[in-house]
């Protein structure tokens, strides 16, 4: 689970808040996180790795967009790791972990340890909230035609160095002048959950509105094609926007117990004493979204690999294939084999013979069908009878 309140509570004076969540059945919300981790980093893992009986995708040329997912996953699988070694810790040495609560002790490894798991968890999670938004920027300067391979080491830069960079101005105000002393007040905390709520907000907020204009886009070029929208253009406009619809529901349902949970401890925290009996039911509330968290939080990484790929199958392929490499100088189209699913979906080897006459064409249905999510069987019909793949 991934929450500011880890690092809090490597505080040996933490707040009240802090102590009340963390405190509450911790051998319980330890086995949840292992378990819903666990299950979600082998369920990641499955998704990704090629199945067998399934006809290799065509990939003409690399996408950004499909790299970002990519390495969305993989923040997600890190993270995940991240998790089920610091619960694993937690419950196989209790007496490890006491000694955090210990203020001015001489063993500095539990706060190490304690200090080093939050923040490689709060990190990656981080760069995974930088990677989306990532996403739903490129994926409109795709349609756009303003994107490119060139653009993801711009993207590198932004997510690697912003994620680090308030990560560490986060715990570096936190546990400013000192681990002992930072918890003595709010103006230690709240930067720190400001640095670290603030890439999750802004996917919340940006990502629809990107997603939205994306799609606006994406429909006025199906109909600038052809100067029509038949139903098949129509259809493949409504598979990209529920695709994107889908990215947005699965991160709203994983992390909105996160928001919730952080407003009712900090309001918690400004009353005299939050164990007074009015506050009974915010503070059941508080620890019920504590559990929620730690289920949902880890999850996050399988729900994402089927709103990205949908369900891939069971049957895992691990035999080693070459891979080629597709010259340009190839009159035919020679492409290697994924290694991962990909969500994007190409029709290279179909109708040779009717290859699109203007380079400004081309690259705008390789726009539309990087931002595709349709099954083979869909992709087909649509190749068929669609006039924007007519040219293929």
């Amino acid at each position: 689970m991934a929450s500011p309140r880890l690092e809090t509570y490597c505080c040996p004076n933490r707040d009240a808040a802090t102590q009340l969540v963390m405190n509450f059945q911790p051998e319980v919300f330890c086995g949840v996180c292992i378990g819903s981790a666990a299950i979600s980093l082998l369920l990641t893992i499955l998704q990704l790795l090629p199945k067998k009986g399934q006809s290799p995708r065509k990939m003409p040329k690399a996408s950004s967009s499909s790299t970002i997912l990519l390495l969305i996953s993989i923040c997600d699988i890190l993270g995940g790791l991240g998790m089920i070694f610091r619960s694993s810790v937690w419950l196989g040495f209790p007496g490890f972990i006491a000694n955090i609560s210990v203020a001015n002790g001489t063993d500095v490894w539990p706060s190490a340890f304690c200090v080093g798991s939050a923040m490689w968890i709060q990190l990656l999670y981080s760069a995974g909230f930088w990677w989306l938004f990532c996403y739903a920027v490129d994926s409109y300067l795709v349609v756009r035609r303003s994107a490119g391979l060139s653009t993801i080491v711009l993207y590198h830069m932004m997510t690697w160095g912003l994620a680090v960079m308030l990560c560490v101005e986060g715990i570096a105000l936190l546990y400013y002048p000192s681990l002992s002393s930072c918890e003595n007040g709010l103006e230690h905390a709240i930067p720190h959950y400001i640095t670290t709520y603030a890439p999750l907000l802004l996917v919340l907020v940006a990502n629809p509105i990107l997603f939205r204009r994306t799609v606006s886009a994406v429909a006025s070029l199906l109909k600038g094609r052809q100067g029509i929208y038949t139903e098949n253009e129509r259809r493949l406009g409504t598979e990209i926007q529920m695709r994107f619809f889908k990215i947005m529901l699965v991160f709203i349902i994983c992390w909105s117990p996160n928001v919730i949970n952080e407003i009712l401890l900090f309001y918690l925290e400004l009353q005299p004493d939050i164990n007074e009996m009015p506050l009974k039911n915010l503070r059941s509330a508080a620890l019920i979204t504590w559990i929620i968290m730690g289920v949902l939080n880890p999850m996050q990484g399988f729900l994402f690999t089927l709103a990205f790929y949908g369900w891939t199958g069971w049957r895992v392929d691990l035999k080693w294939r070459k891979r080629e490499i597709p010259w340009e100088s190839m009159s035919s189209s020679t492409v290697g084999e994924n290694a991962y699913p990909s969500p994007v979906n190409y029709q290279s080897n179909i109708h040779d013979s009717k290859k699109i006459s203007t380079t400004d064409s081309q690259q705008t249905d390789e726009a539309i069908s990087m931002l595709s999510e349709a099954n083979t069987s869909s992709d087909e019909r649509l190749t068929r009878s669609s006039p924007i793949y007519q040219g293929w």
